[in-house]
Order: structure tokens, then C-alpha cells, then sequence
């Protein structure tokens, strides 16, 4: 998240500043305006931290370039004066962005500081090697920044919180909790578990998905152009006769004649409704609509259903034993499942019943009907035993284990599915042809003209 400065004076007359996080402008201002509210200063300018480039000579030594953030030129060429250096120029980035970062250096991140942990480094020093030896440039910055503001002192939610855009938003609220739990080795393991499995998953459903849509656009594409303007080119000539059409035939002709007629109706019926859904799907009643409906569809809706009742189990033992009250940790598996029901379900049936009432978890759940009845049964079990930790570790691994399996069903079944789509469009439009081609036209009376 970008960093800015603002410099104001107070009503007394002293110089004030401070810094802000924010993803735009218009939050910097929104932000500004309550701090002003608040504290009643006059803000004369605003600073975004940008990437400096620079040029130093140490002595007689050869000119060494590097790369410093700072919110202005001057405080760059201050720092490497006081270093010893003579500077030679200062210059801005003139492209100054974070390319996105893959998912899988993220991964790779966090295992490798959870394996560092396990064999006891300190965590500081484990941040230093990583920034190190990190390729992307994007991720290694990153990495430093946090570096440098624990070392400062701020707190793990504001220190991890500012790079959500980069980690994103789960995986910045997981750090920032296990920087201030006694079990961070264990956190870290159970976040790079989670961001696996997520990244597996999505990976199978493109793989389920991408290829069967490609062909299928592919033919219905090939079936409008045909209907469109190959067909009329073989069916221009019947008109001229007077000839019986053949009833498949005379359909297709006037399904020619209204995609011609109404082309642009038609597309737009598609794309105006699309935006609008999209538009609908993104916001927070669409989201939970849409992702009650995905739980409905056969075979995957209730695949998507068993992977998000097991990320809740997973970050839900990852939390139960360090991160304190236990609605606390309700609350930050529901919003890690990535299901917009379940989580509005345990955060409006759950939470605030436990709250009021005092009942146990799995009463509560059970309530919801969001939780599949083994889930219950897990639950209820660890609640009873008090290993409630270890049967949500132990539901998340049969249902990581069941959904691996069935998702390559899914992708089988995917694929026949669009097969038997491909193969009834390409039989109606051989039926078309060899309907074309039975036609023998009537020419005597024309020719007897």
C-alpha cells in the first residue's frame, strides 16, 4: 500500500506531520479530512514515498548506482551525504510501480520463514536472508520495508496491514497475528498450507474450466458464422426457384435472417446484462448471492462448498491456540473461507448467539446449515474430548484429501459434457448441409421462359 507524508502547522503555530497509508488520492484525502477534523491542523502538502535512483561516488573510488525509497530527492542525497558518499545525481523513477507478484514466490515466502523458525533463527534475520536472495524485485522491497518498520518498533497489524495488495488481505492479517502470538512457526506453516491449497485449487478449475470454454466459444462462434453467412450463400439460390424447403432448413433461414436483422440487440442483450451482473456480483449482497448459487451446481457446488468448510478448519486451527478469544478466531476463518454465505452465516448465526447466549460452537453451527453433518460430528467430537484444535486440523485433512480426488472427476466430467455440446452443434450443422444438398430445384419452368 503506497505511503504518504503530510505537512501541516497546528493553530499554534507548529510545524506538524505524519504519515498515512492509503491505495489512492481520494483515501489520502478522505483520511486527511479526519485527522484535520480531529486534530485541527492546517495540512500544507502531501508527499507520496517514491523509488529514487541514485549515483555516488565514494573518494576515487568508481560510481556506484542504487535504488532508495523517500518521500523526496533531498532526503535521499541528505542520507548518502551523512553515509560518506559524494552524490552525484538523484533522479526518480520514471516508472515507478509494483509489478504484481506470483502466488506461488508468496508460498515459497512463508514456508521457507516457517522452516527458518523451526530451526530457531531469529525472525529479523530471517527477513534479511530472504530479502537477499528474493528475484522479485517487488516481494524483495517488501520484505525489506517490513524489515525496517519492525525494527522501528510499529506494531505487526500496521507493519504487515500497509502490504495487503502485495501478500493480500489474508495473508497480511495471519502475519500480523502471528508477530504478536507464541507460535509463529506454527501460524506461518498453517498460512502456507492454506495459500497452497488455495493455488492448487484454483489451478484445477482453470484446468476444469479453461480449456472446455475455449471450445466451446470456439463452435458457437463457428455456428453463428456459419448460420450468419455461409448458410445464406448456399441458400441464396433456393429463393430464385419455387422450391419446397425443408422444414430444418427454413428454420435456419429465418434464424439467419434475425441474427442479421438484430445483430446489434443481440449482442448487446449479452454484454449489458453481463455488466450488470458483474457489476451486482461485486458487491457485498451480490457476492453472497452468487456464492449460495455456485453451491448449488452439480458436482462443483459442492466441491467449492467442502474447500471452503475446509480453509475455515484449517485457519481455524492455525488461530484456536494463539490468537486469544475464541470469537475472534470464528470470525477471522469465516472471512479466510472465501465464501460470502458461510461467512455471512457464521458471522449472523454463530457469533452473536455464542455472544448472547453462551452456547457452545458446534450448537450454533449446526444452526447455520452451512456445515456438512460430518463437519458437525468433527466438531462436536473435539468439543466434547477438548481437542476441538486437532479435529478441525484432522476435518480440513479429509476434505483437502476428498476434494483433490473428485476434482479430477469434475474435469472429466467437464470435458464429456462439452464433447456431447460439440458434437450435437456439429451434427445439426452436418443436418443442415445434407438437407442443403437433397434439395433439387424445379428448373424447367425457368428455363422455358
Amino acid at each position: 500500500m503506497p505511503e504518504y507524508r503530510y505537512i501541516g502547522l497546528s493553530l499554534a503555530g507548529k510545524p506538524v506531520q505524519g504519515v498515512l497509508y492509503a491505495n489512492n488520492r481520494w483515501e489520502v484525502k478522505k483520511k486527511l479530512r479526519e485527522i484535520v477534523a480531529e486534530h485541527r491542523i492546517n495540512i500544507n502538502r502531501i508527499q507520496r514515498k517514491s523509488t529514487f535512483q541514485y549515483k555516488v561516488r565514494k573518494g576515487i573510488d568508481k560510481p556506484i548506482t542504487g535504488e532508495q525509497s523517500a518521500f523526496s530527492p533531498e532526503e535521499v542525497q541528505r542520507a548518502l551525504f551523512n553515509m560518506g558518499f559524494q552524490v552525484i545525481s538523484v533522479r526518480k523513477r520514471l516508472l515507478d510501480f509494483r509489478k504484481r507478484v506470483p502466488g506461488q514466490d508468496i508460498v515459497i515466502f512463508i514456508r521457507l520463514c516457517a522452516d527458518l523458525l523451526r530451526e530457531k533463527f531469529p525472525y529479523d534475520q530471517i527477513l534479511q536472508l530472504l530479502a537477499n536472495d528474493t528475484s522479485n524485485r517487488t516481494l524483495r522491497e517488501t520484505i525489506r520495508e517490513i524489515y525496517k518498520d519492525l525494527k522501528s518498533g510499529k506494531e505487526g497489524f500496521q507493519v504487515f496491514g500497509r502490504h495487503s495488495r502485495v501478500l493480500g488481505k489474508f495473508t497480511a492479517h495471519m502475519l500480523s497475528i502471528a508477530s504478536t502470538s507464541g507460535n509463529m512457526e506454527q501460524i506461518y506453516d498453517s498460512t502456507a498450507i492454506y495459500l497452497s491449497r488455495d493455488a492448487e485449487f484454483k489451478k484445477n478449475i482453470r484446468s476444469a474450466l479453461f480449456m472446455p470454454a475455449i471450445v466451446f466459444v470456439a463452435i458457437i462462434a463457428t455456428f453463428i458464422f456459419y448460420i450468419m453467412y455461409i448458410f445464406p450463400q448456399m441458400t441464396g439460390m433456393l429463393a430464385k426457384y419455387d422450391v419446397a424447403i425443408p422444414p430444418l432448413t427454413k428454420a435456419s433461414m429465418a434464424l439467419s435472417t434475425f441474427f442479421q436483422n438484430n445483430i446489434l440487440w443481440i449482442i448487446a442483450g449479452f454484454i449489458i446484462p453481463g455488466i450488470a451482473a458483474f457489476q451486482y456480483f461485486n458487491t457485498p449482497q451480490g457476492k453472497v448471492l452468487l456464492h449460495r448459487t455456485l453451491m448449488k451446481i452439480p458436482m462443483i457446488g459442492p466441491l467449492l462448498h467442502k474447500t471452503s468448510i475446509e480453509i475455515f478448519a484449517r485457519v481455524f486451527h492455525a488461530l484456536y491456540s494463539g490468537a486469544g478469544e475464541n470469537i475472534s478466531v470464528i470470525r477471522t476463518a469465516a472471512e479466510a473461507c472465501r465464501n460470502a454465505f458461510i461467512e455471512k452465516k457464521i458471522k449472523e448465526m454463530v457469533i452473536p448467539v455464542m455472544l448472547r447466549e453462551g452456547k457452545s460452537f458446534t450448537e450454533c453451527a449446526e444452526k447455520t446449515g452451512v456445515f456438512p453433518s460430518n463437519a458437525i460430528h468433527r466438531f462436536r467430537s473435539g468439543e466434547e474430548s477438548g481437542t476441538l484444535r486437532e479435529s478441525a486440523l484432522q476435518l480440513a485433512n479429509y476434505y483437502e484429501k476428498e476434494t483433490t480426488h473428485k476434482m479430477s472427476r469434475v474435469v472429466d466430467m467437464t470435458n464429456l459434457l462439452i464433447s456431447v455440446i460439440v458434437t450435437v452443434l456439429i451434427l445439426v450443422l452436418t443436418l443442415i448441409s445434407s438437407e442443403i444438398g437433397l434439395v433439387s430445384p424445379n428448373t424447367t419452368g425457368v428455363m422455358g421462359r
